[in-house]
C-alpha cells in the first residue's frame, strides 16, 4: 500500500519544486484492492499536486470524506472526474457542509452516507461515527458534537494503518475503534490529530496513550500546533509529512 500526501499545510522538502500546500489535508492511498481519495482539501492543489507526481485520479475507485469542514471538502469544486465516483461520507455531511459543494457532489457523484463502520473494499474500511471514550478527548469543536467526524482504517500484515482528517472526534478515540473495527493492533496513525497546546489534557492523555500503544509509525500533520508536534517528536521520534510525500506498508 502507498500513501501520498497531497495537501498538507507544508510542502514536503524533496517535492517542493512540484508540489503547493495549503491549510487542509488530503491523501491518495494506492492499496492492492483500490485507489482511495481520501479528503481534498479546499482549493484545485489537491489535483495539480497528484498531476506533477504523475498520479492520475481519474483512476480513483473511492472517495472518502473525513467530515464536512472546508478545508476537507471545498476541493471538491475543482474536480476534473470523467466519470461518476463513489464518494462515502457521514450523513451529517451532507447535511452540513458547504452548499456549493452539496449541490456537487449531488450532481457529479455516487454519495454514500453512512453512520455506521462499512468494509468498502477488501481491508479497507470507513469507520462511520467514532464513539466518545476517553473523557481527556472533547470530542466536539466549538460546542458541535461532530458527529461526522470521522476516519479511514486499512488492514496490512502488521497492523491496522488509521488515516484521519482533523481529528476531532478525538485521535484516541478514533485509533480505539480502528482497533475494534480491524481486529489488529495499531501499526501506522497519520493526518490531522487537533491536539494544541491550550488544551493540554488533550494533548497528555494522546501520548499516553500512544506510549501504551506503541504504533511502528505515527505521522500527525495539518491541525497539530508546533509545541505539539515538538512533543511528539520528542517523545516517539516522528517524521513530520508534507505535500508530495509517500509512505508504503506491506499489505
Amino acid at each position: 500500500m502507498k500513501i501520498t500526501i497531497l495537501v498538507e499545510n507544508s510542502t514536503s522538502r524533496t517535492h517542493n519544486k512540484l508540489c503547493a500546500s495549503e491549510w487542509g489535508f488530503s491523501a491518495f492511498i494506492q492499496t492492492k484492492n483500490a485507489n482511495i481519495l481520501f479528503d481534498t482539501g479546499h482549493s484545485e492543489i489537491y489535483w495539480r499536486n497528484a498531476q506533477n507526481l504523475n498520479l492520475d485520479l481519474n483512476n480513483t475507485h473511492f472517495i472518502i470524506l473525513s467530515h464536512r469542514h472546508w478545508d476537507h471538502v471545498e476541493g471538491l469544486k475543482y474536480h476534473n472526474f470523467v466519470n461518476k465516483k463513489k464518494i462515502i461520507m457521514h450523513p451529517e455531511v451532507l447535511n452540513k457542509a458547504p452548499n456549493e459543494v452539496v449541490d456537487i457532489m449531488k450532481k457529479d457523484f455516487e454519495i454514500v452516507t453512512t453512520d455506521k463502520p462499512i468494509e468498502f473494499s477488501p481491508d479497507s474500511y470507513f469507520l462511520g461515527e467514532i464513539p466518545r471514550k476517553f473523557s481527556y478527548e472533547k470530542g466536539e469543536y466549538k460546542g458541535d458534537k461532530m458527529l461526522d467526524d470521522t476516519a479511514l482504517a486499512i488492514k496490512t500484515e502488521k497492523g491496522v494503518v488509521v488515516i484521519t482528517g482533523c481529528s476531532h472526534s478525538g485521535i484516541s478515540n478514533i485509533c480505539e475503534y480502528a482497533k475494534e473495527i480491524s481486529g489488529q493492533e495499531l501499526h501506522a496513525v497519520m493526518g490531522g490529530f487537533h491536539l494544541f497546546e491550550d488544551d493540554p489534557s488533550a494533548v497528555e492523555g494522546a501520548v499516553n496513550y500512544f506510549k501504551a500503544e506503541n504504533p511502528r509509525c505515527l505521522y500527525p500533520m495539518h491541525c497539530v500546533d508546533l509545541p505539539t508536534m515538538t512533543k511528539f517528536y520528542n517523545e516517539f521520534g516522528m517524521q513530520k509529512l508534507g505535500a508530495g510525500d509517500e509512505i508504503e506498508f506491506k499489505e
